[in-house]
């Protein structure tokens, strides 16, 4: 019996053992094939780029920070810019013995497992900051057998790096919240500073948020982690670290919480950059965006924006350029980049608006090509045009009409009536094309659409739009599409749009105050200290205001008005967004030498005889005494000779008004016989001579194109026919209309 109780205790002994070994290896085996290479995860970590993009200025600045990644790439700071205080509190707080373990505290191990067990439950953890990091490396369940593979993994990443690079790597990776990374990221997002200004109670509020950052929450209640504080100061102070007076410091302090914000706001800029390199994906896209400008001018068109509240003014934008290089310098939409303001989601810089008279500068360069000049007399009198079965009757902001004037001060003094005669003169369609030639893809209705009007902004463009169409003639007429890229490798499309001369005549118009007295007065705000050419332009019931500019370097365009499309409270081009364009040019020229606007050395001058009255006449005039001289630039060959200079009129003979199908009503509070209504023609001279015939019945027989009749109820078929001194034959007109 001795033998056989012998025999089977062996057979158990030799069983167990064999199971032990069988375990053991299948542990060491488990444990070998589990391992994973931190070291390799390490360094790619330490060369990885960004998941997302991002987006710098021309200087490196950040424009967009993400935080939806794993990994801290943008804001890691080396080890020795770290403050040597918050390196300490750290190590006291997470891994006293740090530089002496080589990977696992035992000694810190045993002493949880001890407290843990006469706790009955976990109220203590061991791991040291290498263990850390291996979490951080490769994240698994909080198990058993995840803290047993990380022992082993801490001490193999200490055999292959240092303490330092475990440090480092640390500080810039551990988890904060809202998914921020490393201390540098929590800095900012607690306290909006560098970790170098942070204070000593605000550093160890970073070293003990790392412990559980979402139940020490500083933006829910700051006083959560002040007793965690509180025993970390002391056991510094104990250690002497912290003075008395640090840690009473530290005791008596407030925190001043100040939500993150981006040294630049330019989320609108980000998007189109992004948008626009969306099928060629980069880690890292440095723009053309001048940061600090782009600041600077966010303040300043907010500042402006709410000086023109009571005058229902709610949103604007500022779009920069230099158009020596094509390149946008600043993209500002107001209100950004708290979207928190109303509509300060949409990009204005490319919201397509009605430009008004923003526009004329362009009607008046086709003009020049096909032969007018800047001493072209327009005539600036009363004129209405069909629309449908009425009439639109133009006229000028100051419902003053100025007879004939010069081209330079019609486009100086933006006068509309000479601005329709120009397009008249150009062609509707022709100056359609010219105007979706400089970039205006936003025109994309028939020409027929728009009409004459299109000369006064009556279609839709965008900021960006007319920003680049304005850098075409401040670039001597040749346009190019403006660019968000520095060293942009793409070639660019080049191409002429007007002459260098036209396009020197037209900046050199917009420019001269002298050219804008009429409308805007001696003092204007239009008037630059630096020349500078100046267009503004307001739509229809004050929907838009517009400024428009540049000078020997820069193009800048500021747009006001409101979303909704609610009318502002009279603001125009010059009284709102034109002070604003005075700002930003003050800016612009602030540290620079700057110039005056080039004059095409191709232009020729020649000095004219204003008449006393109006007009402009050659130098042949008998009596000069009777003359005011002026100087005129002249694209070569448009130059005067020895020809009087006559008003340009429209030479087409047509009806004026009324229209064909127009349709009228008499008003029932004025007597019958004291209504009338004129009937006009225009290419008409008052040397002609015009027969009006109503329904067959003989009216009257007059000179010149116009006749003041008296209304009557009904269908009216009215038939001019005009008789010419220089042509033979003479020519009817008919029209049908309609008297309710």
């Amino acid at each position: 019996m001795r033998w056989r109780e012998r025999s089977l205790r062996f057979k158990f002994f030799i069983s167990g053992t064999l199971v032990a070994m069988v375990g053991a290896l299948s542990l060491f085996v488990a444990t070998a094939t589990s391992i994973s290479p931190v070291e390799k995860t390490f360094l790619s970590v330490q060369t990885k780029t960004q998941e997302r993009q991002q987006v710098t200025d021309r200087y490196g600045a950040p424009l967009r920070v993400t935080y939806q990644t794993r990994w801290n790439t943008h804001d890691t700071v080396p080890l020795h810019a770290i403050p040597d205080f918050l390196k300490r509190a750290l190590i006291v707080s997470e891994d006293k013995r740090f530089y002496e373990h080589t990977g696992i505290d035992w000694l810190a191990r045993l002493h949880a497992v001890w407290q843990n067990v006469k706790a009955l439950g976990r109220v203590r953890g061991a791991s040291t900051l290498t263990e850390q990091v291996v979490r951080i490396l490769h994240p698994r369940p909080r198990t058993v057998w995840s803290r047993w593979m990380e022992g082993f993994e801490a001490q193999r990443l200490e055999t292959a790096l240092s303490k330092s690079d475990i440090l480092e790597l640390y500080l810039n990776q551990v988890p904060y919240a809202s998914q921020r990374r490393g201390v540098a990221q929590a800095a900012h997002y607690y306290f909006n500073r560098d970790l170098d200004t942070l204070t000593q109670k605000e550093m160890l509020a970073l070293v003990v948020l790392v412990r559980a950052p979402s139940r020490f929450d500083l933006y829910r209640d700051p006083r959560t982690v002040n007793t965690a504080i509180g025993r970390l100061a002391r056991t510094l102070h104990e250690q002497g670290v912290l003075t008395d007076a640090e840690a009473k410091r530290i005791h008596t302090e407030i925190f001043k919480l100040e939500p993150p914000s981006l040294p630049v706001g330019a989320t609108h800029f980000v998007r189109h950059v992004t948008a626009q390199s969306a099928q060629q994906w980069q880690p890292s896209l440095r723009t053309t965006l001048n940061g600090t400008l782009q600041s600077t001018l966010q303040t300043l068109l907010d500042q402006r924006l709410a000086q023109l509240t009571r005058r229902s003014v709610r949103h604007g934008a500022v779009l920069v350029a230099d158009h020596t290089t094509g390149e946008i310098l600043a993209w500002v939409v107001a209100g950004e980049p708290d979207e928190s303001v109303p509509g300060s989601f949409i990009d204005t810089v490319t919201t397509p608006r009605q430009p008004g008279s923003s526009l004329k500068p362009f009607v008046y360069a086709l003009a020049l090509e096909n032969g007018w000049t800047a001493a072209t007399q327009i005539l600036d009198a009363p004129l209405a045009e069909s629309v449908g079965t009425g009439l639109h009757a133009y006229r000028n902001y100051s419902r003053n009409f100025y007879g004939p004037v010069t081209l330079r001060n019609a486009l100086g003094n933006s006068l509309n009536i000479p601005a329709v005669r120009a397009a008249k003169f150009v062609g509707v369609e022709n100056y359609h094309r010219f105007l979706q030639t400089l970039g205006f893809t936003t025109l994309d209705e028939h020409p027929d659409f728009y009409g004459d009007g299109l000369a006064l902004g009556n279609g839709e463009v965008t900021l960006y739009e007319l920003v680049q169409a304005y850098s075409a003639l401040a670039h001597g007429g040749v346009w190019r599409p403006l660019t968000p890229w520095m060293n942009d490798p793409a070639p660019r499309e080049e191409m002429r749009v007007v002459s260098g001369p036209v396009a020197s005549l037209i900046a050199n118009i917009l420019s001269d105050p002298e050219a804008r007295r009429l409308e805007f007065g001696a003092g204007s705000v239009l008037n630059l200290p630096v020349q500078t050419a100046v267009k503004t332009g307001t739509s229809t019931d004050y929907r838009d205001a517009w400024a428009v500019g540049f000078n020997d370097r820069y193009t800048v365009g500021v747009w006001m008005g409101n979303l909704d499309q609610n009318p502002m409270e009279d603001v125009t081009g010059s009284t709102g967004p034109a002070l604003l364009l005075r700002s930003v040019f003050a800016e612009l020229n602030r540290h620079r030498e700057t110039r005056p606007l080039y004059i095409d050395p191709r232009l020729v001058q020649r000095d004219l005889c204003r008449e006393p009255q109006n007009g402009v006449i050659n130098v042949s005039l008998d009596d000069e005494s009777a003359c005011r001289w002026v100087t005129e630039w002249f694209v070569p060959g448009t130059e005067p000779q020895d020809v009087t200079m006559r008003p340009y009129r429209d030479r087409e003979v047509k009806w004026v008004k009324p229209v064909w199908g127009l349709r009228m009503a008499m008003d029932p509070r004025i007597p019958d016989e004291h209504e009338a209504f004129e009937f006009a023609i225009q290419g008409v001279e008052d040397t002609d001579t015009v027969e009006w015939n109503l329904n067959g019945t003989p009216l009257a027989v007059t000179e010149g194109g116009k006749y003041l009749w008296n209304l009557e109820r009904g269908r009216q078929h009215l038939t001019a026919t005009i008789h010419k001194p220089t042509q033979p034959t003479p020519q009817t007109l008919h029209v049908v209309f309609y008297v309710k």
